[in-house]
């Protein structure tokens, strides 16, 4: 188990859990980040399902305009993580 998980990230997760709608997201995701944390979670999952469909760094970049050293921790992540990567963009129905 990851030493950053405590009461409040169990919290956080537990809130994430609750949301039923696209719209509910988009206001706790206001609420809880700024608008930057927000984008650049979402540029992370944009570069996961583009190295997960099998895009080369340079395509992921222009693509994303993710820099090489996020394109690079995604990408380990998604060889080497936790799988949580894998599980969302499973559910999610990219292809790979």
């Amino acid at each position: 188990m990851s030493t950053w998980k405590n009461e409040s990230t169990d919290l956080l997760c537990k809130a994430l859990l609750t949301l039923r709608t696209e719209e509910e997201c988009y206001a706790f995701l206001e609420d809880i980040c700024t608008i930057k944390e927000t984008a650049d979670i979402a540029q992370r999952l944009a570069v996961a399902a583009k190295l997960d469909k099998g895009d080369t760094y340079s395509a992921v970049s222009a693509g994303t305009g993710a820099s090489s050293a996020t394109i690079s921790r995604v990408s380990r992540c998604l060889e080497y993580g936790a799988g949580g990567y894998r599980l969302v963009l499973d559910r999610l129905g990219t292809e790979k």
